[in-house]
């Protein structure tokens, strides 16, 4: 089973809620894959971090995303669910857009009914378009997949500036339009959670974000509601950028790196998640399958 089948398996099962964290480039996701994920989420909070050092505000254009959403997928065999904020322009753009992901081998992303820049969903100051021009957008993204197996998931943020009502009515006409999910941004309670799974078709996912604050929701209630994943999307960005912060300020304080040590990864371990050991031996044989020629042209 391919990846984009295993992540629409994993969407169709609202018996078990899959657990998601989000990777900021190719080897955190190498590192969620190691742990035992079952799938990998690569959105824009932790893009725009990572790549520019900023906060998500719609900094970054569709070519930059594909690539960076390229490396993470040729980094993991497990399933990328990715950020495609609001399409990067209109309708021509929105299908420019779909190709450049597909190729890039990303099992599902989602589009956003923000008005452009897009901003991170849990930031002030955001507005949606109409919902027609959103819409619009979702045909033309259905319309450009060439795999059919490439989930496509609309997403509203109706909910922080029309209200609860309006986010579920966009959600059941995205349905409508033949949206392989909708996701009600700003669900985020147990109590919206099964509202949302009530009137909403299709799976639901819940998003726990550290830009969300501190917002407590148990996973055996998300799971119990009927919600088929949970996505983690600046969980290892965060941890990555603690980790650094400290390390780095131990060795300015104490001026030697065996204070360090402790919080490195290990060389062996770190050479093992790299997969060190199957490039050398890839470019051994490659070595002797040149000589080999060359000694049989020699011997001629």
């Amino acid at each position: 089973m391919n990846a984009r089948k295993k992540f629409r398996a994993i969407m169709a099962d609202n018996k078990k809620c899959t657990l998601m964290p989000g990777a900021y480039d190719a080897l955190s996701a190498r590192i969620i894959e190691a742990e035992g994920f079952e799938a990998v989420v690569a959105g824009g909070y932790a893009a725009i971090g990572s790549m520019l050092a900023q906060a998500d505000m719609g900094q970054s254009n569709m070519r930059d995303y594909a690539a960076h959403y390229g490396r993470i997928c040729d980094a993991v065999q497990i399933p990328v669910y990715v950020d495609a904020d609001t399409g990067f322009g209109g309708v021509n753009n929105v299908r420019q857009m779909v190709r450049a992901f597909e190729a890039a081998g990303v099992a599902a992303l989602f589009i956003s009914d923000q008005v452009f820049p897009n901003r991170c969903g849990y930031l002030p100051g955001k507005q949606i378009v109409p919902v027609e021009q959103i819409l619009a957008k979702l045909k033309a993204a259905l319309d450009a997949r060439t795999d059919p197996d490439l989930m496509i998931v609309a997403r509203t943020d109706a909910a922080s500036v029309e209200g609860p009502e309006q986010a579920i009515a966009r959600c059941q006409l995205f349905m409508e339009a033949g949206a392989d999910m909708a996701k009600p941004m700003g669900f985020d309670t147990i109590p919206d959670i099964k509202r949302a799974i009530r009137e909403i078709p299709g799976p639901h996912m819940a998003t726990l974000s550290q830009a969300a604050g501190n917002k407590v929701r148990s996973l055996p209630d998300m799971e119990a509601a009927g919600v088929a994943a949970a996505t983690f999307p600046s969980v290892a960005l965060f941890a990555a950028a603690n980790a650094v912060r400290n390390v780095v300020r131990t060795l300015k304080n104490e001026n030697s790196l065996s204070p360090c040590q402790p919080h490195l990864i290990p060389l062996e371990d770190y050479y093992d998640l790299v997969g060190l050991k199957s490039l050398l031996h890839r470019e051994e044989s490659y070595d002797k399958a040149a000589d080999a020629l060359v000694q049989k042209r020699a011997a001629e």
